[in-house]
């Protein structure tokens, strides 16, 4: 008895998508990427902890660890609690120093009272350094002119009043067991008064340092001044690392500086992604919370 027919299927061959469902499958896998770019991802915060060494780095400061944030552009576009909950975390790491490096507003002078309180809760052993950023100049290209004068004088102030220690060109050193480490400040690279020289040129070449500067291109600048881990932000790391285009909002330069751990001299220079944002869109670029711990340099 002859079986009953059967159709013919040529089982190592998929069918041939049609036009339409190619289509209809790349604008149904972007729109969920958009949906996760604007919901999801723009509070997610990771903390990424990275052990660096340092050239002569003395015994006494030996696995010290620093907590690095940048970029909290305070505004009511940010969520309410996010800011507190980032601060929250790094304290859970328990750093002796927290660097924050600057645009602690988004647009103006209404929230640097409101943005300066928020640090209030934030203690660290070795101390709380800061820097602003460019938006803390109200300066928002390369050579754009400042629409807010006096404003970094005004948020200088209320976050000294928060008991936050902003260097604008500026060191301290760090004293323990008779050995020092430095952390100094450069005020913003588009301020037009970033001043490399200022911050680190009279600070012992033998002492390590760590250089707080908003802008990583800053580095640049420094010639042969001695930094052994400078911390930036700026970038946001461009928040937007799209399959197939990279990090389209970022020009070439910035690209050269766009997010995480570089090599430069004979010193790191880290490149924080960023806690806050302006525009509410990140993909493939999480806020972050950066923790450093310091070793000596084998």
């Amino acid at each position: 008895m002859k079986p009953p027919f059967l159709p013919h299927h040529n089982h190592g061959t998929p069918p041939r998508s049609t036009f339409k469902g190619r289509v209809a499958g790349f604008i149904g896998r972007n729109w969920a990427r958009v949906g996760y770019a604007y919901h999801v991802e723009p509070t997610w915060l990771e903390v990424n902890r990275v052990s660096l060494q340092v050239r002569g780095l003395p015994a006494a400061f030996h696995g010290v660890k620093i907590a690095h944030l940048t970029d909290f552009h305070c505004g009511t576009h940010i969520p309410g609690g996010y800011l507190e909950d980032a601060i929250a975390r790094t304290h859970d790491e328990k750093p002796d120093i927290i660097a924050l490096t600057g645009d602690f507003i988004d647009r103006g002078p209404r929230h640097v009272g409101s943005a300066a309180k928020l640090f209030r809760p934030m203690k660290a052993p070795l101390g709380v350094f800061a820097v602003l950023g460019n938006h803390d100049f109200s300066v928002h290209t390369p050579r754009g002119a400042r629409k807010y004068e006096g404003l970094d004088r005004a948020i200088t102030d209320a976050l000294e009043s928060e008991g936050v220690s902003v260097l604008r060109n500026r060191a301290v050193r760090l004293d323990r067991d008779g050995a020092g480490l430095v952390v100094a400040g450069v005020d913003d690279l588009w301020s037009g008064e970033a001043s490399p020289d200022a911050a680190l040129g009279k600070e012992c070449p033998n002492t390590p340092r760590v250089v707080l500067a908003h802008n990583p291109q800053a580095v640049e600048s420094f010639g042969g001044i001695r930094a052994d881990l400078t911390l930036s932000g700026h970038t946001h790391g461009g928040q937007i690392d799209w399959p197939g285009l990279g990090r389209i909002l970022l020009a070439k330069k910035a690209k050269r500086w766009a997010a995480g751990l570089y090599q430069h001299n004979e010193g790191h220079v880290y490149v924080n992604k960023g806690v806050g944002f302006g525009w509410r869109f990140r993909f493939g670029v999480r806020p972050e919370i950066a923790v450093f711990t310091l070793n000596p340099a084998q």
